[in-house]
């Protein structure tokens, strides 16, 4: 057991025009995506997107919806091999670090590359948010440019998606899944909620909450994930070989910017999963109302509301925390798995936090978002004698998320020093350009990097060639995600002089 396992992070960006407020936010997003992408010399026809093994309407409980009765949002593999320059809102681009950069419908997306620790999906997370700022200093120099936010709420009625990936095994019940990943999902936020000024959908109600997303989860388990979100989501769409794996598609968290969050966001979620798998959930931790205890305990960043349990117990969000936190602990004692590295780097800040927050939130600034926003804006509200509805916080709250470094609130505390940071900037610069080592990331961010004219497509577990010479295109497959990594392939990428001897050297190898 550890918390080693394939994991991403998908995030949308919030967008807008500086002085255009009804600004086409698909058009918008379409010049981010093509402002980066012929930065760096990269066309939407180069490097776009496979989508011949895409299945977003199969469903991990059995069945298929219907394309006639899913919602257009859900249609995500009809757009085939676009250009940008027929269509800009169809822009999409694979980035020579394994990563896709994308419209998705009204926001640019940044898909970060497949890792297999918690630390790295911070590193490349937080990559994203490098090429979100290059796009937005671009696109500055055409006034008015456009504006970009890593947060998951307009304020206005308007929710869009941080989503998590974690590969688990096929083998492992569904009914096992949602049973007992769902009251960890309900009480998880007090660990890694970003914060939110506003109480309802459309922020109707004045006050502050833990979480962005949770007033917008209306149904327990389902497909879908733009409306009626689900806590639980059921797409069963592998992007690996469907037999071995289920990638569990995870809509409900927030977009961090908190390093410690972050890393307990995916590391605690990754320690859950190994428990599940494993069948060594020992205590049945089922909610009763799991949806709007969710919201209940949002709205309660005292973190004292006391949620009720189907066998009648009643513990605050905190305290189910602590449990699962115990059943881990004692399986990786059982295991002797507790000492690899960043197994111990998850528990031990899984432990401070808790501490923490059990004695006074307040006393979790550094280390999570939904805190250090909080801390802020109630320094703002008394010297300036504000209520909760004051438009005042409502703009604070957005500015908190911008992902200018001189316009960002967070950005400028993080440069002052106000948070607990993991990763360090250079790391996280150099994640911009180059994939992760140990996954199949690598073999697809190197090819782009030096065989970028010759790549017609790429998915998680494709890549498309054109040989020169050839009338056929040649399709590689890379349906195991721990395969193509630096140390199996890095010898063939730099001893190919070109795509065709690329091409032969992997028939060879095969």
């Amino acid at each position: 057991m550890s918390v080693r396992r394939v994991m991403g992070i998908e995030t949308e960006y919030g967008i807008s025009m500086p002085g255009a407020p009804h600004a086409n936010p698909m058009v918008l997003s379409g010049q981010v995506v093509s402002a980066y992408a012929v930065a760096h010399g990269v066309r939407a026809a180069r490097g776009s997107w496979d989508y011949a093994d895409e299945a977003p309407l199969r469903d991990a409980r059995g069945f298929e919806m219907s394309r006639g009765v899913a919602h257009p949002s859900q249609l995500t593999d009809e757009w085939g091999i676009t250009d940008a320059a027929d269509d800009p809102t169809l822009a999409n681009v694979v980035l020579t670090n394994g990563a896709r950069l994308y419209v998705d419908h009204a926001h640019p997306e940044y898909s970060s590359p497949e890792v297999t620790n918690p630390r790295d999906a911070v590193t490349w997370d937080r990559a994203g948010e490098l090429v979100m700022r290059e796009s937005v200093a671009t696109l500055a120099a055409s006034p008015p440019g456009v504006n970009l936010y890593k947060n998951n709420t307009d304020g206005k009625g308007a929710s869009y998606g941080t989503h998590e990936n974690y590969l688990m095994r096929r083998s492992t019940a569904f009914a096992d899944i949602v049973r007992h990943l769902t009251p960890f999902f309900v009480a998880r936020q007090v660990m890694c909620g970003s914060g939110r000024v506003g109480v309802g959908t459309d922020s109707q109600w004045p006050g502050y909450q833990i979480a962005q997303r949770s007033d917008f989860f209306e149904v327990e388990v389902g497909l879908e994930t733009t409306l009626k979100r689900p806590i639980i989501n059921t797409r069963d769409e592998p992007h690996a070989t469907a037999d071995k794996y289920r990638r569990l598609h995870v809509i409900i968290g927030d977009a961090n910017h908190c390093d410690v969050a972050n890393l307990l966001k995916l590391g605690t979620t990754a320690l859950v999963l190994d428990l599940i798998e494993a069948g060594a959930v020992t205590d049945d931790l089922t909610v009763r109302n799991p949806v709007s205890t969710l919201q209940a305990i949002s709205r309660d960043p005292s973190c004292t509301h006391k949620l009720e349990l189907a066998d009648g117990r009643r513990l605050t969000a905190i305290e189910l925390l602590w449990r699962y936190f115990e059943m881990s602990r004692a399986r990786l004692e059982a295991t002797g798995e507790g000492s690899e590295r960043h197994t111990a780097e998850v528990m031990r800040w899984w432990e401070d936090v808790l501490t923490k927050l059990e004695a006074d939130p307040m006393g979790a600034a550094r280390e999570v978002d939904w805190v250090a926003k909080l801390q802020v804006l109630e320094g703002f509200r008394q010297r300036e004698g504000l209520e909760w509805n004051d438009p005042k916080l409502k703009a604070i709250d957005i500015q908190w998320s911008d992902v200018r470094p001189d316009k960002g609130l967070f950005n400028k505390l993080r440069a002052a020093g106000r948070f607990t940071e993991l990763v360090a900037e250079d790391a996280v610069r150099a994640a911009v350009t180059d994939p992760p080592h140990d996954t199949r990331a690598y073999f697809r961010g190197r090819c782009l990097d030096r065989f970028g004219d010759n790549v017609v497509a790429a998915s998680w577990d494709s890549v498309i060639f054109e040989v020169p010479g050839q009338r056929a295109l040649h399709r590689v497959p890379m349906l195991e995600p721990l395969r193509g990594t630096r140390e199996a392939v890095r010898e063939l990428l730099d001893q190919a002089d070109d795509v065709a001897d690329l091409i032969r050297s992997l028939a060879v190898a095969d």
